[in-house]
């Protein structure tokens, strides 16, 4: 079933979502050559716990991280670890989510150890500028795949031609981290459910240079693209407000991201 949430239950999100970003921020600031993804792993445990909240990932079904730590050509959900140690020129999908007061919180980031190469800085940008172009979708009065096409359609403008990573994408949160409805990286608009206010959605492209095929290692976890070639995965939950968007694990609630989108969130 799809959950719809009261103001207030949105306003509890908030305070979710503001936890998570705040993790996201302190392992972006101890990204660097040499620190290993349990180092990163503990600091978002730290900061989760010190706001009063709990890690959403860590015990969920039997996963053992606070964080997702993705990097290069792992897509999602690679297993933080005491010895895996990040190097110049890697890049790494850090997803992170909280629960505070009973409510969940989910975001994702990929940054580069050290500056990006030419390819890896388009690959980044053109992959959150997808995600906020369907967060900007994310209106009472549009159907579901409005925003799922508008992830497509910010993909295909490029001259690469970028892979859209399929049987993975974004979800309904609330009172858990995964609820319906499932929300596609691509697709027709118009379709699906009605967006209306009190639903939240976790929007999250996932691309690929090259080919978008993917591998399940055998941790029964980390999802790699078959090529080998990188991805990036970006995320931010967002809920649906009479005023528009209100991008919940944003600080500033979405306004930047937005922006150019010509939509004024919430804040």
């Amino acid at each position: 079933m799809i959950q719809i949430k009261t103001p207030h239950e949105i306003e509890l999100m908030r305070g979710a979502g503001l936890v998570v970003a705040g993790a996201i921020a302190a392992v972006r600031a101890a990204i660097r050559p040499g620190v290993t993804t349990g180092e990163l792993d503990a600091i978002a445990e730290d900061h989760i716990r010190s706001a009063g909240a709990v890690p959403s990932f860590l015990g969920y079904h039997g996963f053992t991280g606070s964080i997702c730590a993705s990097i290069n050509d792992e897509i999602v959900h690679g297993i933080p670890r005491k010895d895996r140690t990040l190097a110049t020129g890697d890049n790494i999908s850090v997803d992170c989510g909280a629960i505070l007061d009973g409510w969940h919180g989910d975001s994702a980031v990929t940054m580069t150890v050290g500056e990006p190469s030419a390819e890896d800085a388009g690959l980044m940008a053109v992959t959150e500028r997808s995600m906020w172009a369907g967060l900007a979708r994310a209106v009472a009065g549009g159907r579901l795949t409005d925003i799922s096409s508008a992830v497509e359609q910010e993909i295909r403008r490029e001259q690469h031609p970028y892979g859209i990573v399929d049987n993975y994408g974004g979800h309904g949160i609330g009172t858990e981290m995964h609820q319906d409805p499932h929300v596609l990286n691509y697709g027709r608009p118009g379709r699906g459910p009605k967006l209306v206010p009190g639903l939240a959605l976790a929007i999250e492209p996932m691309v690929t240079v090259g080919d978008p095929a993917t591998v399940e290692l055998e941790d029964g976890w980390t999802v790699v693209t078959k090529d080998g070639s990188r991805a990036a995965h970006f995320e931010h939950t967002v809920a649906i407000t009479p005023e528009g968007p209100w991008v919940l694990t944003a600080e500033d609630g979405g306004v930047a991201g937005l922006a150019p989108f010509g939509i004024t969130p919430r804040t």
